[in-house]
């Protein structure tokens, strides 16, 4: 069987369970050959499910997603609102707040005052009534000298490099002190050692103060004790784009874990920093009651697409809806040059939105259906296995096989099939069929950790002359990663992601490390699971020809009696037609 290309491909066996003669054949042709209708966990194909899904929000929960919803409007770009942050620095001192930001992220959202650490908004000199007179003037002198060094121009003079305010019992009181010193004192951190607390210099803050005015230095690292969800901090306008890297530098490397930073332009030519609390990292930990509040929004829904890449089509969807790629999920990936049913779920998009964008929408080939309410997002593997419509053309006979008919052929390698079975081998559409540089040697090079390598290899041009190509050819040559971007079409959102990173932090070892984290876990692991298939199909390959389809140690059987019962990803479904 072949595909309709003219270039010879890698397929990573040469073992098989038959020997019967075969017939030749074309397939996929066009998309329309080759239908694939993802089998959901019960059994059912994706458009077969009902689209009549009864919501199983009630009515309050209905209310709070509408008024959440009405808060946020679409976006021309995703995510580009930020909070209003309460900080008790001057008013003047801006960039706590939306003001003097660029049009696009004055969308304001006050903080709700009850989700605040109380520390945060009492206005009571807590220090009053944790320390007495004599420590206060101690905590007093010491951040005194920790500023006088700091501003030293000449040599300082020596202090001592830390503060023991003494012991403290009462954890209450010591989560209490904590927050105290930090509100009146940010330039400082304050550690327990063995219920003793300690004061010292923040070195952060003296670091950020030489890239950022200290109110700023101030605000942000207020901003990181609040720890408000879904809140931003955004700095001052700058257009100086190497001092934007040194900003997005720093705060990676300090706070990496915790927070992210990205830049967004404004009007004026200049570009604003904004950071974020990542997903799941460093809040406070909620109650049952603030949970049952605030739930994420998961919607659910069958996606039809014809001559895409998955990644493609999630790439616009993300533009349209204002959301980000990572925040799609799927059970896996299909095929390009096919039609294809798949289930996915989207985060932090209600059913009413993406409804109406699924009526609107104007991408040839993109068709959404069941749109309803979910509970979590899908992972990959999730599915029993696929159903595959395939339409083969153009049969003819093996040029040097004269005794049987054509007829006689197919249906004698569809006995073989029933009786013997197939071995399951990756095809070749896993590793790129047709392309310079197969998806198996980019997993490679990842797995050895050789990131540069692996970002070239992803970058190699096919041999065409197309713009996507004439892009690669570019950054091979130049390594310009800004202006292979504004060569790109986007749709390219694999290339987009890899290239906004790498013109943010270089094409180095460490800039490439960056580069390939800022995808999504699904699309990095597409890579190394494409080098652990060309692995799984030489073992496979080697076991047959080696002890054939006798059982020896080590084999795994399925029993007789749970083979009725076996996942269907051990089976294949397939409809051949003739045509």
């Amino acid at each position: 069987m072949e595909k309709d290309s003219c270039r010879p491909f890698m397929f990573h066996s040469s073992s098989y369970l038959n020997d019967h003669v075969g017939f030749c054949g074309s397939i996929k042709q066009s998309p329309s050959d080759f239908v694939v209708t993802e089998i959901d966990t019960s059994g059912q194909l994706v458009t077969e499910i009902a689209t009549d899904h009864r919501s199983k929000e009630t009515l309050s929960e209905q209310l709070e997603i509408c008024q959440q919803n009405s808060k946020r409007p679409r976006l021309s770009s995703p995510e580009l609102y930020v909070e209003e942050e309460r900080c008790s620095i001057p008013d003047d001192s801006a960039l706590c707040t939306a003001e003097g930001l660029p049009p696009s992220t004055r969308e304001v959202e006050d903080f709700q005052y009850d989700n605040v650490f109380a520390c945060q908004l009492d206005k009571v000199d807590t220090l009053d009534s944790l320390l007495d007179d004599s420590a206060r003037e101690r905590l007093r002198l010491f951040a005194c000298n920790v500023k006088d060094m700091w501003n030293s121009k000449s040599e300082p003079a020596v202090h001592p490099s830390e503060l023991s305010l003494g012991p403290f019992l009462d954890k209450k009181d010591r989560a209490s002190l904590h927050c105290a010193i930090r509100k009146q004192y940010p330039f400082l951190i304050t550690v327990t050692k063995c219920g003793e607390i300690v004061v010292k210099a923040n070195q952060d803050y003296q670091e950020l103060c030489c890239l950022v005015s200290e109110e700023e230095a101030c605000g942000f690292l207020k901003f990181l004790d609040a720890r408000m969800e879904d809140s931003k901090f955004a700095f001052r306008p700058d257009g100086n784009k190497e001092h934007r890297k040194k900003v997005h530098h720093f705060i990676s490397k300090k706070f990496g874990k915790l927070v992210e930073t990205k830049s967004f332009s404004d009007s004026q030519q200049s570009a604003v920093v904004v950071v974020r609390f990542r997903e799941r990292s460093g809040f406070r930990k909620r109650t049952n009651a603030d949970l049952r509040q605030k739930q994420e929004i998961y919607t659910a829904f069958t996606l039809r697409k014809e001559n895409l890449e998955t990644l493609e089509a999630i790439g616009y969807l993300s533009s349209e809806l204002g959301v980000l790629s990572s925040d799609f999920s799927y059970t896996g990936i299909k095929d390009k040059k096919a039609i294809t049913y798949q289930a996915m779920v989207v985060k932090k998009v209600t059913p009413k939105s993406l409804k109406e964008l699924g009526r609107s929408i104007e991408k040839k080939g993109i068709c959404l259906s069941n749109v309803r309410s979910a509970s979590q997002p899908l992972r990959l593997g999730q599915l029993q296995g696929n159903h595959f419509d395939i339409i083969v053309r153009n049969l003819k006979q093996h040029s040097n096989d004269c005794p049987a008919s054509l007829k006689e052929r197919i249906f004698e390698a569809i006995e073989n099939v029933k009786k013997n079975g197939f071995i399951n081998y990756y095809g070749p559409q896993r590793f790129g069929q047709g392309q310079n540089v197969q998806t198996d040697q980019i997993g490679l090079a990842l797995l050895n950790e050789k990131l540069v390598k692996a970002v070239r290899l992803f970058f190699t041009p096919e041999d065409t002359d197309d713009p996507v190509n004439k892009a690669k050819k570019y950054f091979l040559q130049t390594e310009d990663a800004k202006g292979t971007l504004a060569m790109l079409p986007d749709f390219k959102v694999r290339e987009k992601m890899l290239l906004r990173a790498l013109n943010r932090y270089g094409i180095n070892q460490e800039g490439c490390c960056r580069a390939w984290l800022s995808l999504p876990h699904s699309m990095r692991i597409f890579y190394i699971h494409a080098y652990c298939s060309k692995i799984w199909n030489e073992a496979a390959s080697y076991r047959i020809k080696t002890y054939g389809t006798k059982v020896v140690n080590g084999d795994l059987i399925l029993a007789e009696e749970s083979a009725a019962n076996s996942s269907l990803n051990a089976k294949v479904i397939c409809t051949l037609r003739k045509h």
